[in-house]
């Protein structure tokens, strides 16, 4: 495959509080999108997995794309009006308050992340924005968000909400991540949604090779994070909840990320057959 990192260019200057010796996520997430907010260590992962995927940043874009999908889904069909969205990533053509708002202008969107590249670009997108705003937070430590000052003044909790895990959790990797999903769903009301795309291990002879080699790859990158669970182990990031059929030809359950309520029809590359979304409700 052609090298195409070398298109991408670094930021000038070093926001305070980065190490751009370090890879990020949300700049490796930035890279694979084409962006220029990223460094070469973020490039890097890239090439790594592309080793055993050269179509690896194919992951980022079925995770963008099934993001857009979900949140103009629940804008317009489940009237939900405020989104907590955890793990933001760096700002693209397409974010979720500009999805949601030009839905309805009146939705509401606080975007969640710890990443001094992120909260920087993230604050000036939604300087003119009064119904958009930024937290910095660990998203991986569910009491630190529902908790944050910001998170309580600008979400109701005592009226539904969509919670957005959309490429983050296979960056967790201290246990199963069912525990940390638990309390994030105890601290929501009911009717309530989530929203969860996670790199995926079909167990399948053709696919289940290709995810180990990419989750190798990833763990063994700079990044050091990346894990392809199973249907089982990403059904159980979502305890108590109702799943929503994904498309209208199948009944609720993961689905390909490209293949949740598509816009059109596509053919598939392996790549994008490691990659599911899921849309969940709380009863």
């Amino acid at each position: 495959m052609p090298d195409q990192a070398s298109k991408y260019s670094s930021p000038t200057t070093v926001p305070v509080g980065v190490d751009p010796t370090r890879a990020s996520i949300a700049r490796v997430y930035d890279a694979a999108l084409g962006g220029k907010d990223n460094y070469e260590i973020d490039r890097q992962v890239l090439k790594q997995v592309a080793k055993a995927a050269p179509q690896v940043r194919d992951l980022a874009v079925s995770n963008r794309e099934f993001l857009k999908r979900a949140v103009r889904f629940l804008t317009e069909r489940a009237g939900i009006t405020q989104f907590l969205d955890c793990g933001s990533g760096l700002p693209t053509a397409e974010n979720t308050h500009q999805v949601a708002q030009r839905v309805n202008p009146d939705a509401r969107v606080v975007y969640v992340d710890n990443d001094p590249v992120v909260i920087a670009h993230g604050r000036a997108l939604l300087e003119d924005n009064d119904k958009s705003f930024f937290v910095d937070a660990d998203i991986f430590q569910p009491s630190q968000v529902l908790d944050d000052v910001k998170v309580r003044t600008y979400i109701d909790f005592d009226e539904p909400l969509a919670l957005l895990h959309v490429g983050t959790l296979h960056h967790y990797t201290a246990d199963n991540g069912g525990d940390l999903m638990r309390e994030y769903v105890d601290g929501m009301p009911t009717g309530s949604f989530v929203v969860i795309a996670h790199f995926f291990n079909p167990e399948t002879p053709e696919l289940s090779e290709l995810a180990r080699k990419m989750e190798y790859h990833f763990m063994h990158s700079p990044m050091k994070s990346g894990r392809f669970r199973t249907r089982e182990e990403i059904l159980a990031l979502l305890p108590g909840l109702e799943l929503i059929a994904p498309n209208p030809d199948k009944g609720p359950g993961l689905e390909l990320c490209d293949q949740w309520w598509p816009d059109g029809p596509k053919v598939l590359n392996d790549v994008e057959k490691c990659i599911v979304g899921v849309v969940a409700r709380k009863p």
